[in-house]
This record gives C-alpha cells, structure tokens and sequence, in this order.
C-alpha cells in the first residue's frame, strides 16, 4: 500500500451529531482551534522527549527526569484536547504526519547536546505554546464555549509553570546583578 500526502485543507475529518448546545459554526470553529493545538501538543510532547534522550551534561539525570515528566503532562493533554474535539462532534485528528505539517513549533535543533541548549531550546518552544494557548482562551471564550476555554486555561497554568522551571534553569549570576 502507497501512502498518500494528505493536504492541510483536506485535514478536517467529519462532524457527528451532538446534543452539545453549541451551534454547529461554533463546534466547527472550536474543533479547528483544538485541533490546531492537538497538533502543536504532540509535536511540543515529542520535542520534549528528543531532549530527554539525547541531554547530556553535569546535570543529565535531573534533566532526564524533568523532561519525562513534562513529556508525560502533555500526553495527558493531548488526550483532553482530543477528546474535547471529539465530544464537541468533530473528529480529532493527531497522526505524526498530521501533528507535523500543522504545528506551530519551529522543529527541534538536532545540535542540542549538553543540558543548557534543551533547557533554552524547550524554554522558546514552550513559550510559543504558552502564546497559543492564551489565544485559544481567548477564541474559544469569544465564541461562547466556556468549557474549552477552562481546558485551555488549565493547560496554560502548567505549562507557564514548566516554562519558569525552564527557565530558572537559564538564570547566570550576572543575570540577577
């Protein structure tokens, strides 16, 4: 069998019916945001786990295990997303290929060797998800779906707490000078 690219507009799966009371433009609107951070969300859960195989450094296993817990609070999220798309009617759609021709994330940097390169390079990508995340409280909130907004909201919370770890990790002394 010959796989078949799969363009980015033909990527919206089907909507189901739903006694959700959300109009269907709405669910459509929310499944696309959600669906957009699905995508984002798996690749960010996969860079991170690029860092934890392959840090090296002083502080190896403080930082192999770090990034294994992150690694894992965003499997956990990837399956809220995905089941919030699904529950609004819409189909999640979180292949490898799907989650990489649409995230947001700049690819990982395969360079990253010692401890305080995955620290910067997973602090610039968490904070680009963090940016995302706040717009999709904000779209989700605007269109009248309080319950994804609050999804939204729990995520951010978390992952601005591991953007601060992160980058607690990158302070110098001539930093608190």
């Amino acid at each position: 069998m010959v796989a078949t690219p799969t363009k980015k507009a033909e990527a919206t799966g089907r909507f189901y019916p739903t006694r959700i009371d959300l109009a269907a433009d709405v669910r459509s609107q929310v499944v696309a945001t959600l669906n957009q951070t699905l995508a984002a969300t798996l690749d960010l859960k996969t860079q991170t786990k690029q860092a934890h195989w392959n840090v090296k450094g002083m502080d190896f296993y403080q930082l192999h295990e770090l990034f294994d817990e992150m690694a894992g609070e965003l499997e956990s999220y990837v399956d809220m997303v995905a089941e919030r798309a699904t529950a609004l009617g819409g189909t999640a759609l979180g292949t490898a290929r799907i989650a990489a021709a649409a995230s947001i994330l700049p690819e990982y940097p395969f360079e990253a060797i010692d401890g305080a390169e995955h620290v910067a390079a997973l602090a610039e990508r968490y904070a680009a998800y963090g940016q995302h995340l706040r717009a999709a409280i904000e779209t989700t909130a605007a269109l009248g779906d309080a319950d994804t907004a609050d999804l939204y909201t729990e995520i951010s919370r978390t992952i601005d707490m591991r953007l601060w770890f992160l980058e607690a990790h990158l302070v110098k002394k001539a930093d608190l000078a």
